[in-house]
């Protein structure tokens, strides 16, 4: 096999791969020993008969088409290896004459990552971010944390904004019970916003086992044509209502929900947890603030195919959260009266986005010879070891070439990011 580099135009390639005749014939032969057992010759039982009665009788190319994929499936590889290319789409292939006791020579050309040098990404100047922590904020998280072990108690009233009811429904429009509309023993915390816009604020004032007539009108919007812009009556019953009773700050409290052993303790050590937070997400926002400037700095072109790319990547991430929630893409897109073009279509600017913040911080790495070393790929095993509770040698074991590969890539992406951060001014 050799590999031979013909032209570059813009961000495709061109170049050749040429197989000796007798790397065509032994592909043949592999083909042949392969697929023997499939052709049926008079004479022979299934798998016996010799290749050249299968060539006479078939035709002399009856082998050619699986030695050709056999032979470039290897050589591909290692042509892109030979010259160097960092491809981004599947190649376009031309091919010479297949003869038989011939070689043969594939033309190909192929979209290649594109050359791109970074400007201005050295002293970027960007406003300081406070990651200051108030008394406020303190208060905030303690109420949050009891929230988190508040429980919910039947309570002998009115329902108020904030309690969750228990009902059952039945909607109503243009006198007609219409499908979908109807639930029993369903829960619904007021003020959630859960349910059409009007329909909870109704609930409010209605005792244990009373009744209500709620009268809302549909979003013009809303996924059913049948109802979108229409009044509708919900006949609502409610079975009993709830309210959160929240836990008293005290020692006790602490004691039960931390390792601590008064209120005092466990404040200071939310406290500190969430400085550290705050720090974090100030400085998150203030490298977010260098790779924005970054970006509007340099005009990079960037190729359609990873774009595409990108958003169908996206695609998929947002069918993975669907199915997490039981539904699918088509699903989803049946249920808004969506097409999966117009979707791709508002997800593109995000995806360009994202494509060339991606290629702005790979070439500022390029520029500054900026790498994943064995320490900090030994740091990122160790991190992930604590995170799945397995030994770090066996996680890099299970791993395998490949995607350590795409570890270290991402170590050197943040590397890079942090590089800028640490260049910038900050105000």
């Amino acid at each position: 096999m050799k590999a031979t580099f013909i032209s570059k135009e813009q961000n495709d390639v061109k170049f050749t791969i040429e197989f000796t005749s007798e790397e065509f014939e032994q592909a043949q032969i592999k083909a042949y020993k392969a697929s023997k057992d499939k052709f049926s010759i008079d004479g022979f039982r299934k798998g016996k008969a010799p290749r050249s009665l299968i060539e006479k009788h078939y035709g002399e190319g009856i082998f050619f088409e699986d030695a050709v994929n056999d032979l470039f499936a290897d050589a591909y590889p290692k042509a892109l290896e030979e010259l160097e290319l960092d491809v981004i789409d599947r190649p376009r292939a031309e091919f010479g004459d297949l003869k038989k006791g011939e070689g043969f020579t594939v033309t190909l050309t192929v979209a290649v990552y594109p050359d791109v040098e970074v400007k201005d990404y050295k002293g970027v100047e960007i406003e300081r971010i406070s990651a200051e922590v108030t008394p406020e904020d303190l208060d905030q998280e303690m109420e949050n944390l009891q929230k988190r072990n508040s429980r919910m108690v039947l309570v002998e009233r009115p329902a108020q904004d904030g309690d969750t009811v228990l009902l059952d429904y039945e909607g109503w429009s243009d006198g007609v019970r219409f499908e979908g509309g109807t639930a029993e023993r369903q829960p619904l915390k007021l003020g959630s916003g859960t349910f059409i816009p009007g329909f909870e604020e109704q609930l409010i004032g209605v005792e244990p086992g009373g009744e209500k007539d709620v009268t809302v009108t549909f979003p013009e919007e809303y996924h059913s044509e049948d109802l979108a812009g229409k009044e509708a009556v919900f006949k609502c019953k409610v079975h009993e209502i709830k309210e959160e009773e929240l836990p008293e700050l005290n020692d006790e409290f602490a004691k039960d929900v931390s390792e601590y052993d008064t209120l005092e303790e466990l404040k200071k050590d939310t406290e500190e947890n969430l400085k550290k937070a705050a720090a974090a997400k100030a400085e998150n926002q203030m490298k977010n603030a260098v790779l924005e400037s970054v970006f509007n700095a340099n005009d990079i072109d960037v190729p359609e195919v990873m774009v595409n790319d990108e958003v169908t990547n996206m695609m998929n991430e947002f069918d993975q959260q669907l199915q997490r929630q039981g539904m699918n893409l088509e699903q989803y897109f049946q249920y808004l009266n969506r097409k999966p073009e117009e979707f791709r279509e508002e997800l593109r600017e995000e995806a360009h986005k994202k494509v060339k913040t991606r290629m702005i911080v790979s070439a500022v790495a390029d520029q500054e010879d900026i790498k994943a070393s064995d320490e900090d790929l030994d740091k990122e095993f160790e991190l992930m070891a604590i995170q799945y509770k397995m030994d770090a040698d066996k996680i890099r074991e299970m791993l395998g070439t490949e995607s350590i590969g795409f570890i270290q890539n991402d170590i050197r992406v943040r590397k890079a990011v942090d590089f800028m951060f640490e260049q910038a001014v900050i105000k």
